[in-house]
């Protein structure tokens, strides 16, 4: 062999040997950090706070998926790389792909069970190639100074992985925080229901948008003051929640549900999904103590009155209270419910019989405009 040939063949050596040993100087998370294919491992180990621990004495074994393991695996999932850094199972998932001790692929053999640092156990195969549950190592013993890495093609992924985890807002906190229910949590925290509506539940809350609430205040007449003073703001606020957590797949056409003000909500599913007269425009907000459906319109209870009269009142030859329900509209016009309409109309011998086709008018009214007209007509 000549001195030429031999030179270049020492240089390899050389060259080989220094790599190894630059390779061994350097920790498990070292390697990874330094090889820029395990991008997503990385973020997910700083993520985790894990990146000190893996950094000691170990020795650790690490199966290492590469960052298109991690895309294939966000690709399957439907999710980001930032929504697997957010599950609170990210260290659980990581621990998952550590073995205590340095396994080199020398020592793996066909059906060894491993446990993992996650407390689970993995499994290997020689039948093919050599996998790691499902996933096939495509680089063995890369050696560091704390361990070995065995690079693999697919994230391990522990059986108790649950994508979908219990939300940690209650249906009160996804209100506040989402910015649409300004007012709807302002009427909250006046008719103090915050806590109540915080509490284990579950509930069912058909929560109009600020816009709905707009809409309803200009109906009225009213501001949204007018509204958080009202007497029976407890009242409308508790016709929206529903005791349970009833998810839209739950409704069917025609289902009456009590409500917590105790009257009942009905369901119509022609051409939407309906509750009363409002349409759901987003359903099934879950949160940690039940869920919420938006609406576009505020549902009103069929008892509630604009304002109550504060005076007693004579009418028809009868003396009638506040407690009647008695109550005047935003003109100042003398409004009364209907069941009050029919015992004043009992005394309808005390007037003419042009005042009597009036009140027997008010009696057929079935909207509350023709009860307006009727009524209007008879005073």
């Amino acid at each position: 062999m000549s001195k030429k040939i031999f030179s270049i063949i020492l240089v390899v050596l050389m060259i080989m040997t220094s790599t190894v040993a630059f390779a061994q100087d350097e920790t498990v998370v070292e390697i990874a950090v330094n090889d820029g294919s395990f991008t997503t491992l990385v973020a997910a180990l700083q993520e985790a706070e894990l990146v000190e621990a893996l950094s000691g004495e170990g020795p650790f074994t690490v199966f290492a998926p590469t960052d298109d393991a991690f895309a294939d695996l966000l690709a399957q999932l439907d999710i980001s790389a930032q929504d697997l850094l957010n599950h609170p199972q990210l260290t659980d998932v990581l621990l998952y792909h550590v073995v205590s001790g340095k396994v080199m692929s020398t020592d793996l053999s066909e059906g060894l069970e491993a446990e993992t640092l996650k407390g689970d156990s993995i499994m290997v195969s020689l039948e093919g190639g050599v996998f790691i549950n499902e996933s096939e190592v495509v680089t063995a013993d890369v050696e560091g100074s704390n361990g070995v890495i065995h690079v693999i093609d697919k994230v391990l992924v522990p059986e108790d992985f649950v994508l979908e985890t219990e939300p940690d807002e209650t249906v009160v906190d996804i209100a506040v925080n989402n910015g649409s229910f300004t007012t709807l949590v302002a009427a909250l925290q006046e008719a103090e229901l915050v806590e109540a509506l915080s509490g284990e539940g579950p509930f069912t809350v058909f929560a109009p948008t600020d816009d709905a609430f707009a809409d309803l205040l200009a109906q009225l007449d009213i501001t949204a003051e007018d509204l958080l003073n009202h007497p029976q703001l407890t009242d409308v606020l508790l016709y929206h929640v529903v005791s349970g957590k009833v998810m839209s797949t739950d409704l069917s056409e025609g289902l009456e549900a009590e409500t917590l003000k105790g009257d009942s909500i009905m369901v119509s599913l022609e051409g939407g999904v309906f509750i009363n007269e409002s349409e759901v425009v987003t359903a099934d907000v879950e949160g940690s103590n039940g869920v919420i459906h938006i609406i576009d319109k505020v549902l009103v209870p069929g008892d509630f009155v604009l304002s109550e009269i504060n005076t007693n009142v004579s009418v028809a030859g009868m003396d009638v209270s506040p407690g009647d329900g008695i109550h005047m509209d935003e003109h100042g016009a003398t409004k009364f419910p209907i069941d009050r309409l029919e015992d004043i109309c009992k005394n309808i011998d005390r007037f003419s019989a042009e005042e009597d086709q009036q009140s027997k008018a008010i009696l057929k009214a079935k909207t509350v405009e023709e009860l307006k007209k009727a009524w209007s007509e008879r005073i």
